[in-house]
């Protein structure tokens, strides 16, 4: 029987990478989007046109009844649900004392909340079926903090956390929990760098170069196909940042 996996903020970058390495590998692909709808028919279009099918679905699993929405679209159209990559998040460049409460909101609610409840809903299902796969994209800044980007810094964190407590909670249920922790990758949520401060930032980085989404995308494989691996934070940053 296929594997089913739902893939959240697929539409571009990271998300849009991994859903397409597992449409690859024969997996049917839920790939969630909110806002980027035109990017999402571009994306499922092209894989059609190499005879790949994905299915769409908006939604803003920051909101509970949206994620229960898109879980239950996946439970009714295939019965199961095998895999999670919570991939979406937004990003705030901001002093730390400029911060107000509804950027608290704002990112804590789409990176961190949306996280703990997909995995929520998710594991409802995964725990009646005895197996699964949780893979949560944080970041390097989770684990060693960003100036300027506290938020961001603070739900990252509280991702690779859950990612640790629910390996626990859910590994007599054979669903394994891991996060992936990207450093820089060359996506959109970077446009924000000049070249001068991407170059400045490739001379800190032992391979001397950014990352790509290809990069994230073969973790998630190897995680997928994996039987042992649960609890751990795998950081892909280029030696940026070593722990």
């Amino acid at each position: 029987m296929d594997k089913i996996a739902i893939v959240t903020g697929a539409s571009r970058g990271i998300g849009r990478e991994i859903a397409k390495t597992l449409a690859n590998m024969n997996i049917k692909v839920i790939a969630n989007y909110n806002n980027s709808h035109e990017q999402a028919i571009k994306f499922q279009t092209e894989l059609k046109e190499k005879n790949i099918n994905i299915d769409i679905f908006k939604a803003d699993v920051s909101k509970r009844l949206d994620a229960e929405k898109l879980v239950e679209y996946a439970i009714n159209k295939y019965g199961k649900i095998d895999i999670l990559i919570n991939n979406v998040g937004i990003s705030e460049y901001k002093l730390f004392t400029e911060e107000k409460d509804e950027d608290w909101n704002k990112v804590i609610n789409t990176n961190l909340y949306s996280t703990f409840v997909m995995c929520q809903e998710v594991s409802k299902n995964m725990i009646k079926e005895k197996q699964g796969c949780i893979i949560n994209i944080s970041s390097i800044w989770g684990i060693v903090g960003s100036s300027m980007e506290v938020l961001y810094s603070i739900s990252k964190a509280g991702i690779d956390g859950l990612t640790k407590a629910l390996a626990k909670e859910l590994g007599p249920s054979n669903i394994r929990v891991n996060s992936i922790a990207p450093g820089i990758i060359n996506t959109d949520m970077n446009k924000n760098l000049s070249d001068e401060e991407i170059d400045e930032i490739k001379k800190e980085i032992p391979l001397e170069k950014i990352g790509s989404t290809h990069d994230i995308a073969r973790c998630v494989k190897w995680l997928v196909e994996d039987e042992y691996t649960s609890g751990q934070i795998i950081s892909i940053n280029g030696g940026w940042v070593i722990t």
